[in-house]
C-alpha cells in the first residue's frame, strides 16, 4: 500500500516545493534544482512528472493555488448566511492564511499575474480562470444575499464582485510594496465601508 503512494507523494512534494520557490522568487527566479532540494528528490523525479519547468508551474497554479483559494475563500464564503459579513470576515482572517508571507511576499496568484500574464498565454489563461472562479463565487454569494433580503437588489453582482476582488488583490499588492500590515488593515476598513453600501436600506 505504501509503495503505491510513493509516486503520488513525490509529485505532491515537487508541487509544494515549487509553490514555495515561486512565491519567494517568482516563476522566472525559480530554480528547479532548489525545488528538488526542498522536496528531497533527485532531478530525474522532476522530469518523470513534469516535462518542463513551465509545466510544473502550470500544475502549481491548477493543483495548489486554485485549491488553496477554494479552501480559504470560496468554500467558507458559501457557508455565510450574510455574504457581506462573510467577505469582510474572510478578508480579516486572510492575514493568517499564509502567516506573514501574505504581507512580505504578497498574494501568489497576483504575483504571477503581474509577472507572467503579459509574456505567456498559458499562464494568463490559467490565472484568469482562477480569478474568474473567485469572482463568480463572490457574485453568487451576493445573489444569495439579495434573495435573503440582505443585499440591495439593484446592484449588479458581477460588477460588485469584480470590484471586491480588485480591492482584495490590491490590498495584498500594496501591503507587499509597503511591507507594512497597517496598509492591509486600512484597506480592510474601507472594504467594510464599501460592503455596507451594498446592504438593503431599511
Amino acid at each position: 500500500m505504501n509503495t503505491e503512494r510513493k509516486p503520488e507523494n513525490a509529485r505532491v512534494k515537487i508541487i509544494n516545493a515549487a509553490f514555495q520557490e515561486m512565491h519567494k522568487h517568482g516563476y522566472q527566479g525559480m530554480r528547479v534544482d532548489q525545488v528538488l532540494k526542498e522536496a528531497g528528490l533527485k532531478k530525474g523525479a522532476m522530469y518523470h512528472y513534469f516535462p518542463s519547468k513551465k509545466e510544473l508551474a502550470y500544475a502549481v497554479l491548477e493543483e495548489y493555488i486554485m485549491k488553496k483559494g477554494a479552501k480559504l475563500w470560496i468554500e467558507p464564503l458559501a457557508h455565510f448566511s450574510d455574504p457581506l459579513k462573510g467577505l469582510h470576515t474572510l478578508f480579516i482572517e486572510g492575514e493568517n492564511a499564509w502567516d506573514d508571507k501574505l504581507f512580505t511576499l504578497g498574494c501568489p496568484l497576483n504575483n504571477l499575474a503581474q509577472e507572467m500574464s503579459p509574456i505567456d498565454e498559458g499562464f494568463r489563461e490559467r490565472i484568469v480562470k482562477i480569478f474568474q472562479f473567485w469572482k463568480e463565487a463572490i457574485s453568487e454569494a451576493l445573489k444569495k444575499g439579495q434573495k435573503a433580503g440582505i443585499v440591495d437588489k439593484s446592484i449588479n453582482t458581477d460588477d460588485s464582485a469584480l470590484f471586491i476582488l480588485m480591492s482584495i488583490e490590491g490590498a495584498w499588492g500594496l501591503t507587499k510594496s509597503h511591507q507594512n500590515k497597517e496598509v492591509y488593515y486600512s484597506c480592510g476598513r474601507e472594504l467594510e465601508r464599501y460592503l455596507n453600501t451594498l446592504k438593503v436600506k431599511l
